[in-house]
């Protein structure tokens, strides 16, 4: 038997129809449990802790990851597993944010939700929450075997910095192109064990909450042009750029945006290079149209999604460190988030 801790965000798993509106609401966390009596047949000892206001995953910020991350923290010594239930929309983002603020993770923290509300007919509600809740608890010889932050939706568990959500209709609504599941389930449950993270079980645990959120994502697309640029480069305590680039990296090559770009980097402010791309890797330097970036001293994303690259940012830039540290770390892979 485990221990888990079901936390209640907000988000789809917890909503029912307005009959009047038939728009989705927010309704008391309790009636969550009783809508899945199946719980009472799993061989764990479930509790539950909800937001005093659940958020709807679109409204989410660092205050949030913050509010979610102590959540945990008070609880982490009397639980053996953590079920994060979160709105679908926003879910990498913030599974993406809570990997980088718990440094020498010993235990589970699975992030789920739904396509459909709970009390629907057809929900995927049930099997989301009733599989994230084995996961978590799942031991062998009396220790957790995940000890990571994952998200599960529709039979996978995936690394939650890896994933991207893809479809707002599906219930596979996402995926991880760049890192196979860490789990499936299936009639029986299906551990990748070389694919989970394995911390060094001799260091403490440490939780990180201050977190930096000036910065942005731009996304480069063809015809973009200058003076729109440097409006946005000259945006104030601008700190931090996500650049979504095209292909293994590829930018525009004209002297006007390598100007601009050398201008932003001088000012201290730290671009780190993604692709655009479902899956695959920015390997700058590959073509001339990267090149440039990397003699600006632009940051190479390597195959992080961009949801990573946002919660990685936040977490670093908060550190104040140097130029060629914050590059030297960017790049290397902390959580797992990268090859």
């Amino acid at each position: 038997m485990s221990k888990i801790l079901l936390v209640y965000t907000g988000g789809t798993i917890g909503m029912v129809k307005n009959p009047e509106t038939g728009a989705l609401e927010t309704f008391n966390f309790d009636e969550l449990l009783s809508n899945i009596p199946e719980l009472k047949l799993l061989e764990h000892d479930i509790s539950t802790v909800s937001f005093d206001d659940p958020v709807d995953s679109s409204d989410m910020d660092i205050t949030d990851y913050v509010k979610l991350a102590e959540l945990i923290e008070i609880n982490f010594e009397d639980y053996d597993g953590f079920v994060v239930l979160h709105g679908s929309d926003t879910m990498s983002y913030s599974a993406s944010m809570i990997s980088f603020m718990f440094e020498n993770l010993k235990k589970p923290i699975i992030f789920t939700g739904s396509q459909l509300p709970i009390g629907d007919l057809r929900t995927d509600a049930k099997e989301n929450l009733i599989t994230s809740i084995q996961l978590a608890g799942l031991k062998e010889q009396g220790e957790t075997v995940i000890k990571e932050v994952g998200l599960y939706f529709e039979y996978k568990l995936y690394r939650a910095n890896r994933t991207t959500k893809v479809n707002a209709e599906h219930f596979e609504a996402f995926a991880s192109s760049n890192f196979p599941p860490i789990a499936e389930s299936g009639v029986n449950l299906k551990i990748s064990y070389d694919k989970l993270i394995k911390p060094n079980l001799r260091k403490k645990m440490i939780v990180h909450k201050l977190l930096n959120d000036n910065i942005l994502i731009l996304k480069l697309f063809p015809g973009i042009n200058y003076k729109t640029l440097r409006y946005i480069f000259n945006i104030p305590h601008l700190e931090g750029i996500v650049l979504e680039t095209f292909g293994s990296g590829n930018a525009k090559t004209d002297p006007w945006f390598m100007e601009l770009l050398k201008s932003v980097i001088d000012r201290g402010v730290k671009v780190v290079n993604v692709t655009q791309c479902v899956g695959g890797s920015v390997i700058m330097g590959k073509y001339a149209t990267s090149a440039g970036l990397k003699n600006l001293g632009v940051i190479s994303g390597g195959d992080i999604t961009t949801e990573a690259a946002v919660g990685k940012m936040m977490y670093l830039l908060s550190k104040k460190l140097g130029p060629k540290v914050f590059k030297t770390i960017f790049e290397t892979s902390l959580r797992g988030e990268m090859n």
